[in-house]
C-alpha cells in the first residue's frame, strides 16, 4: 500500500476506472453476442433491434476509449454483413 497521499488517490482512482471499464466491456460483449445470436436466428426485426443496441454500445465504447475505433468499426461491419445476409434471405 502506498504511503504518499497522491499515490493513495491514484490507486483509488485506478481501481474505480478498472471496475468501470470492466463493467462497460462486459456490457459491450453481451450486446454484441446478443446481436450475433439474433442474426443467426430467423426474426429480422429482432435482429435489427439487437444490431442497433450493439451498434450504440460499440460507438460509445470507442468514444470512451474502451476499445479502438477501428475495432468498433470492424465489429459493426461484420454484424451488418450478417444482418444484410439475413434480410436478403427473408
Amino acid at each position: 500500500m502506498p504511503n504518499i497521499k497522491s499515490a493513495i488517490k491514484r490507486t483509488k482512482t485506478n481501481e474505480a476506472r478498472r471496475q468501470r471499464n470492466a463493467s462497460g466491456k462486459s456490457a459491450l460483449r453481451s450486446a454484441v453476442k446478443t446481436a450475433d445470436v439474433a442474426v443467426l436466428g430467423t426474426d429480422v426485426n429482432a435482429a435489427k433491434a439487437a444490431y442497433g443496441a450493439a451498434q450504440k454500445k460499440l460507438d460509445k465504447a470507442a468514444t470512451k476509449g474502451l476499445i479502438h475505433k477501428n475495432a468498433a468499426a470492424r465489429k459493426k461491419s461484420r454484424l451488418a454483413k450478417k444482418l444484410n445476409a439475413l434480410s436478403a434471405q427473408a
